[in-house]
């Protein structure tokens, strides 16, 4: 599942930070394994994740040793309107790219 429309527009770490979030948003993700997910060095990963948590996009919890970083509720798509999304991205590429 991919964030929300209105933050994809973001730099494109801090998108695949999110996306990462929303795919394990209920167990959320340590570090480590964000970045094995996520396609940049450690300084690239530690600026998205300081720009999301300024801006109020990711949580982080500490759950024994470790913490968790989990996606803010209002960047998580709702299920039921996902598969609009997925059209209304297509179109909104189209346009893009047309000119529209």
């Amino acid at each position: 599942m991919q964030v929300k429309r209105e933050f994809r527009s973001r730099d494109d770490t801090e998108v695949a930070v999110l996306d990462a979030l929303v795919d394990r948003r209920e167990e959320g993700m340590t570090v480590f394994e964000l970045r094995s997910r996520v396609d940049t060095d450690i300084d690239g990963l530690e600026t998205a994740l300081g720009d999301l948590k300024r801006d109020g996009l990711i949580d982080a919890e500490s759950h024994e040793d470790r913490t968790l970083i989990k996606p803010a509720d209002r960047v998580v798509p709702d299920p039921e309107t996902a598969g609009d999304a997925d059209e209304e991205s297509f179109v909104a590429w189209l346009r893009e790219r047309v000119g529209l």
